[in-house]
């Protein structure tokens, strides 16, 4: 059986190879985005089994992505895990609509909680 494959949107550069190595790690295959507009590319080449969505990314926010993704049928349906130091600040029934899952906060999230986050969603 083939590993389920993550995208990563995250802007710092850091904090991707950080959530790449986890998942990897838990058995997963990763691909990391650095913007949205590469996200879009990424997601019609690969069509990711789940993606991990910083928020506050540079030249776009997630939520213009999220947008992006509801307009297509053949894509609308990918979960969406938000990470993000916002998360006190969204409301899980507030994104829910854009396919959003989960809501993981980068301030409190111990190494685990993201592949046990993507598992729970695939």
């Amino acid at each position: 059986m083939k590993k389920p494959l993550i995208l990563i949107v995250e802007d710092d550069a850091w904090m991707a190879e950080r959530h790449a190595r986890n998942l990897e790690k838990a058995g997963f295959r990763t691909r990391i985005s650095p913007h949205a507009i590469d996200a879009i590319v990424a997601i019609d080449e690969m069509r990711p089994d789940a993606i991990v969505l910083d928020v506050l990314l540079t030249g776009s926010t997630a939520f213009a992505l999220l947008h992006e993704l509801q307009s297509y049928s053949d894509i609308g349906f990918i979960p969406v895990i938000l990470c993000t130091n916002l998360a006190t600040e969204i409301s899980i029934e507030d994104v829910s609509p854009y396919g959003v899952k989960r809501v993981l906060d980068k301030a409190t999230m111990e190494p685990d909680d993201l592949p046990a986050a993507v598992r729970s969603v695939l």
